[in-house]
């Protein structure tokens, strides 16, 4: 019998872009073909080692379309229909429903066609509740839902009115919703929806995906996307302070010869492996690459708490470490024991022993991150040769744009509004959510060459020749040779050479806003201001 293509519905979409977000730790956007096992896992479609082998060098000839050993999102879904459609689609259903920890049930919406299931996390659930049932405890607004029971669905019940939602946002972004805003006595079917529409809008402007989540989902209780909703909520409030303008002390983190701008470009997620492994090497154990496999046996976290630990002083009462736990023979055990002493600093949340052993990357994501936002145990440095001018947080226009690509669910997440566009290919996805047509296949991704990641700190931009050979090439003749100064330069050369490189551009149509001080200085959001009009001017004469 021969095999048809099984097109992937929207919803199946969504479940599998949140099963590779989970692989994907360092939103870099692409996993490897190791991590293949692990993201089949994720995607409910638990799979044997000899069959991962068997699609890797099989199927993955084809997939693997740049033959990088990487597999971006696209890729993914490319596999997962082509493995529906190889039969082994009739046992989604029996896997699903037979994977440990996870629920599986029925799709009923309009938009999902008749017998898709969705499932959803016991982990997560259990781990959302406990979060929320302690972050708002003293709320005399959810007196009447909380605590919840997290053994059962009291959570997807208890966000059918919408209060507890926005009642989280305002934790995660204070001030984001007016509370006086939300109903809360006497509710009907019509406040109740004003509430959910209120929570949904608030969590899209703070940041979060709300694409086909709708305040109906919300009411009914779909929990595959209340938990994806409450993630992206839960996530915003953990990784706010994980940012260096907000936060000074993580300049501790930069490496001997890094320069700040490299440290400010790394993700809250990238930010929090390298606090982790700052405190590993000052205990003197190895360092970990992931919150998954390397976290399996606890070790690291023993080390990690006895080094945050306050040590009496200033600091408040000492807390001691036990650490013996680290000899325990069984990982359940051992895991076990680490929260005890995890919980001696009231940062036990978000992660059982078990999610722990079986390396939950998201779960244990967010235990680190709530370790570090209790104990960080950074102390700025007193380094004279910082330029602290580069530690200026965003503006709120910036903020309102980053936030805006977020909610419309770009991949990967933009953290930083500058560098996190520097290869476009966000702008690109933005193009065709307002349906403007994009021929990706005239579209250059990652691996780039070295230079393309290199091009901002090169110095030679400061005698902007660079740039006056961009404008040679995209233009022939429009730049007079003789008038360019080359060799050794003064600073009154380089001056001139980046005044007549902005006027020759703006002569042959670039709309360059840049001024000539700015590539001298090679201010990387300038500079990179001034290649993309280029390159826009470059791109209309290819036309």
């Amino acid at each position: 019998m021969e095999n048809s293509t099984t097109t992937i519905s929207r919803e199946e979409l969504e479940e599998l872009q949140e099963a590779f977000n989970k692989i994907d730790i360092d939103n870099s956007g692409y996993v490897s073909d190791y991590e293949l096992q692990d993201l089949f896992k994720e995607a409910s479609l638990p799979l044997p080692g000899y069959k991962v082998r068997e699609i890797v060098e099989k199927i993955l000839s084809v997939a693997d379309s740049n033959k990088d050993g990487k597999i971006s999102f696209e890729e993914f879904v490319s596999l997962m229909q082509e493995l529906k459609s190889k039969d082994i689609s009739k046992t989604f259903r029996k896997i699903i429903n037979k994977k440990e920890g996870i629920t599986a049930i029925g799709g009923t919406s309009s938009i999902s066609s008749e017998g898709t299931q969705h499932s959803y996390s016991e982990e997560e659930k259990v781990a959302f509740v406990n979060w929320i049932n302690k972050a708002l405890e003293n709320d005399p607004d959810c007196k009447h839902l909380i605590p919840m029971n997290p053994n059962d669905d009291s959570l997807f019940k208890s966000l059918a009115d919408g209060i507890l939602l926005c009642k989280m946002i305002n934790l995660s972004e204070p001030d984001t919703i007016d509370e006086r805003a939300i109903n809360k006595k006497k509710l009907t079917p019509f406040t109740i929806s004003e509430n959910l529409n209120l929570a949904l809008n608030s969590a899209s402007a703070i940041g979060c995906t709300v694409v086909n989540i709708g305040a109906s989902d919300l009411k009914e209780g779909k929990p595959h996307l209340v938990l994806g909703l409450l993630w992206q909520i839960i996530k915003v409030g953990l990784f706010a302070d994980i940012e260096i303008s907000r936060n000074e002390a993580l300049i501790a983190l930069l490496k001997e010869g890094e320069e700040l701008e490299e440290l400010m470009k790394l993700s809250p997620e990238e930010l929090l492996l390298r606090w982790v492994n700052y405190h590993l090497t000052n205990a003197g154990w190895h360092t970990i690459s992931n919150f998954s496999q390397d976290i399996k046996d606890s070790r690291a976290y023993f080390h990690l708490l006895n080094q945050i630990a306050p040590k009496g002083g200033e600091d408040g009462p000492a807390i001691a470490i036990d650490l013996s736990g680290i000899n325990e023979r069984n990982d359940l055990k051992r895991a076990g024991l680490m929260l005890q002493e995890a919980d001696k600093l009231g940062c036990k949340q978000f992660v059982t022993p078990a999610d722990v052993v079986s390396g939950n990357p998201k779960l244990n994501l967010a235990f680190v991150a709530n370790l570090f936002n209790t104990y960080p145990c950074l102390h700025k440095p007193n380094n004279n040769d910082i330029d602290m001018n580069l530690l200026e947080g965003e503006s709120k226009e910036e903020r309102t744009f980053r936030n805006w690509m977020n909610s419309l669910g770009v991949n990967p997440y933009i953290n930083h509004l500058y560098s996190d566009l520097a290869d476009a290919l966000v702008i690109f996805q933005l193009y065709e959510m307002i349906r403007v047509p994009v021929n990706w296949s005239h579209v250059n991704k990652p691996p780039y060459p070295a230079l393309g990641g290199n091009m901002k700190k090169d110095k030679s931009i400061s005698t902007s020749l660079p740039v006056l050979d961009l404008i040679d090439a995209i233009a022939p003749n429009a730049v007079r040779q003789e008038m360019i100064k080359r060799g050794n330069l003064s600073d009154e050369d380089k001056l001139n050479n980046a005044k007549y490189a902005i006027s020759v551009a703006r002569k042959i149509g670039a709309r360059i806003y840049a001024l000539p001080d700015d590539l001298v200085e090679v201010k990387p959001k300038m500079v990179m201001t001034v290649f993309a009009c280029l390159m826009g001017k470059g791109l209309n004469r290819i036309k």
